[in-house]
């Protein structure tokens, strides 16, 4: 990720201001003063046509007063070389300021401003050391407030382009000091602006968040260019937190915003920043946005930002599968070029490409040599310790190291987490897990290449743990948040009655709420994953764990009972992804109220395609697990799987964990079942015949039926019993899954209320269609309703990953209620309720998630 390194007249960053106006009260330049003020507000705002037109004149009328050489017309040269730097006339803007400089008549802090503007335009050029030269000089000659404001805001920037954090955190904070001292708030706004991308670069998103929030406000209402400015480094930080589709687009939008505009060079470096971000998870559409970039640069002469654009075209290139010696000729010689411009961190990324390529080609020793001159990398942005890491395990791994491979994934994996515990929201914190996909994706392939079940249940584990590792908190009560939700409740039952809505301002509360959620922070503690040893001596002999791993190649199964460990190979991937594919839209159909013939054929097809799954999945396996119940961890890639239906499960108890290490943790303490509250949403075909006839299974039970199933009554009965059963109709939300939703009188009740509940029930039945299913993000993070509420510290979730027939849901569940009562444990529970896939009625594909 690179900083904002062009700032705009005014903008966020606002490093590039030009200066304001020096008023000197002479009665026969009045006129080239209000011109020059004219032109600086215009160019402030974007405006960069306008501006240039009265800065000429204002130029041309200061001449013709007589008062050429003057302070006032010095400082119209150092504006109008900002115009020009900025709409393309770069060496025409310097070769201003300069002779300006040269008239030895000018006042001290005319000459500082002269100094301030050079640094900028050197600054805006990429050239980083001459910019800092600059600032330098024009500090020792400028005490107004508002001027050294602007120059420690620039100063910052070039601090932010070195990647030293430190350094521009406290200019910007010297920055934001001054300007409030000089009353001018929207100069101290694009100081918190700044103080936030900071934040961001130092991977504090959370903090990042909440300044670039704050100052938005000031910027909005300045124009598309300021608008742009703000965007753009607040979609960085959303493809950092994993919003990639978001992130990429209002980067877009920004460069889009930029053209319009003709600021080619503001242009290039929006897509630069869309390109860098895109390197790992889209490295073809990467390459075209930094070939954008790199014609940009060089349209308006940026040397030093052709220097990085090409930096991460070669990335782009290299991550496509690119191995020509000319790509590591490349990375050796753009290292030595990125260290000159002191980019010590873009340097390490192309010196590491470089290595990647000669790995590839089977050079070794090179490899090595090149990662010696990356040097220590302690300090390093996350991202460039992480790809350090990976190639370091990768060079381990062709060199027939395979444990010191996986050091370097695990110490990698361990930098990941100490930065996923600052974070307290789930949505963010699965979110980043997507930066440690790529060692995770590794690890699991050396695992499965060791055939050592102590590796491969380490690697299964460390694989689907990325978020769930970090150690929940309770937010703080939040009324904006409360407010927000409340609002969207009411917009959705708006639209479920018919009548208009608007979709801009749902969308607007949709981010609201999700940012307000990010801003929590998190807990700080990891928990360390449990071995397989440890695991045998915890497990039960009525309980054997299956962890399904699933590589790009290959599926994997491992069985750990109490007496012993089983490696089973399931074949290749093909076969899965085969059956994999049609599986929901075949549960989904087979839900619905068909034709009798029409039913029996659909739910024949699924009973074949599930009975194929089986003798991929779970018959291999069979004789290791015996009769004893048994609980699953599963890639991500099986999370839509009904395993209650798969024969060779159906009839047995069946527990879906987020991990071995998750499972066992749940289990340090009695299940709660004293206590069992009944919801019935609206519109759902016998949800209060159900929920009646389940509470009578109870000695204790309350039930919110009809107009009583609101949100906040809701929420309160959640908080209040052991067991919480809902019979309403859900949606999953592949966009954001914290806003799937089970539908209540009021609207939606959203995954972001559980996480506001103060207590959780242990037991939660969701007798809703989709809210059992998951999105997988960035690999084997997974993220849906019943995630939210196990996070929450739920024990176990009984939910559906497809459609559910009402009928056939109302038996099952009121049987589950039954055994529950009678003091089964939930999978014990649903195993003795749920029957086999049958013709002539619809499946119940719900599972016990725990």
């Amino acid at each position: 990720m690179r900083p904002w390194t062009r700032p705009p007249p005014s903008p966020p960053r606002g490093t590039r201001c030009p200066p304001a106006p020096h008023w000197r009260h002479h009665e026969a330049v009045t006129s080239a003063h209000d011109l020059h003020a004219r032109g600086v507000h215009a160019a402030y705002r974007g405006r960069h046509r306008e501006a240039r037109r009265l800065l000429e004149r204002a130029r041309s009328e200061a001449g013709q007063g007589g008062t050429g050489g003057s302070d006032l017309e010095a400082r119209i040269a150092a504006s109008l070389a900002y115009v020009l730097s900025e709409t393309g006339e770069h060496d025409t803007a310097m070769q201003l300021c300069r002779e300006a400089l040269a008239d030895d008549r000018i006042e001290d802090s005319t000459r500082g401003t002269l100094h301030s503007q050079l640094g900028l335009l050197f600054m805006l050029r990429g050239e980083t050391s001459a910019a800092m030269d600059e600032f330098d000089q024009a500090l020792r000659l400028l005490d107004v407030p508002a001027t050294s404001a602007r120059v420690h805001l620039n100063r910052g920037n070039v601090h932010l382009q070195r990647k030293h954090l430190s350094a521009a955190r406290s200019d910007f904070e010297l920055s934001f000091a001054a300007y409030r001292e000089a009353g001018d708030e929207y100069g101290a706004a694009k100081a918190v602006h700044n103080l936030g991308y900071t934040h961001f670069l130092a991977g504090d998103l959370v903090a990042a968040l909440r300044d670039l929030g704050t100052a938005y406000p000031a910027f909005e209402a300045e124009g598309p260019v300021m608008t742009a400015m703000a965007d753009q480094d607040r979609a960085e930080v959303l493809m950092a937190a994993g919003l990639r589709e978001e992130g990429a687009a209002a980067l877009a939008a920004s460069a889009d915003a930029y053209g319009r505009r003709r600021l080619y060079q503001r242009r290039g470096e929006a897509e630069l920043a869309l390109a860098r971000s895109l390197v790992l998870s889209d490295p073809d559409r990467a390459r075209g946005s930094a070939r954008d970039a790199l014609r940009r640069f060089r349209r308006t002469g940026a040397r030093a930002w052709e220097v990085r654009a090409d930096a991460t075209l070669l990335s782009a290139e290299i991550e496509s599968g690119g191995s020509g010696p000319a790509l590591a000729r490349r990375g050796s010689v753009l290292a030595d070029e990125l260290a000159g411009q002191g980019l010590r961190w873009e340097a390490a990324l192309a010196r590491l490409d470089a290595a990647r390529v000669h790995v590839r080609r089977g050079d070794l020793e090179q490899a090595r040599a090149d990662l010696r001159g990356v040097g220590a990398l302690g300090q390093a942005p996350l991202a460039v310790r992480l790809l350090d890491r990976d190639l370091r395990a990768d060079l381990a791994a062709v060199g027939g190291r395979g444990a010191n491979a996986l050091q370097h994934l695990r110490a990698g994996l361990t930098d990941l987490h100490a930065w996923q515990s600052s974070f307290g929201s789930l949505d963010l914190q699965t979110g980043v897990a997507g930066h440690g996909t790529r060692l995770g994706v590794r690890g699991l392939a050396l695992a499965v290449e060791s055939r050592r079940p102590a590796v491969l249940f380490e690697w299964s584990e460390r694989a689907r743990m990325l978020a769930s590792r970090v150690q929940p908190v309770r937010a703080p009560e939040d009324p904006a948040l409360v407010a927000d939700l409340t609002e969207l409740r009411e917009i959705a039952a708006a639209r479920e009655g018919g009548r208009r809505t608007s979709p801009e301002r749902e969308a607007e509360l949709r981010q609201r709420v999700r940012e307000r959620a990010w801003q929590h922070r998190g807990s700080g503690e990891v928990a360390d994953p449990v071995t397989l040893d440890e695991l045998r001596s915890a497990i039960t002999d009525d309980t054997a764990l299956v962890a399904y791993v699933v590589t790009a190649a290959a599926a994997v199964a491992l069985v750990v009972t109490s007496t012993g460990t089983t490696w089973v190979d399931l074949g290749h991937r093909d076969e899965l992804d085969a059956l994999l594919g049609g599986l929901l839209p075949d549960l989904d159909m087979a839900a619905t109220d068909l034709p009798d013939a029409m039913g029996a054929f659909v739910r024949a097809e699924l009973a074949h395609r599930l009975e194929l799954l089986a003798g991929l999945l779970v018959a291999p396996v069979l004789d290791a697990v015996g009769d004893r119940r048994v609980v699953l961890t599963p890639s991500g890639v099986l999370s839509g799987v009904p395993w209650t239906l798969l024969p060779g499960y159906v009839g047995r108890p069946v527990t879906l964990a987020q991990s071995a290490t998750a499972w066992l943790a749940r289990r340090t303490t009695p299940l709660r079942t004293g206590s069992a509250g009944f919801v019935a949403g609206p519109r759902v075909a016998r949800a209060e015949d159900e929920v009646v006839a389940a509470a009578k299974e109870w000695r204790e039970a309350r039930v919110l039926l009809a107009g009583d199933a609101t949100a906040a009554a809701v929420s309160e009965l959640a908080g209040s019993v052991d067991v919480l059963h809902v019979a309403a109709h859900g949606r999953h939300s592949a966009e954001n899954a914290m806003f799937a939703g089970l539908q209540l009188v009021d609207g939606p009740w959203f995954g972001y209320d559980i996480d506001r509940l103060r207590r959780v029930p242990d037991v939660v039945l969701l007798s809703a269609c989709e809210v059992g299913r998951s999105t997988v993000r960035w690999g084997e993070e997974l993220i849906g309703m019943t995630t939210a509420w196990l996070h929450a510290g739920a024990r176990c979730v009984i939910a559906s990953p497809a459609a559910i027939n009402d009928q056939a849901a109302y038996g099952v569940l009121v049987a589950v209620h039954e055994r529950l009562a009678a003091g089964l444990d939930p999978a014990a529970a649903l195993a003795e309720s749920v029957p086999a896939v049958a013709v002539d009625a619809p499946p119940v594909p719900l599972v016990c998630f725990g």
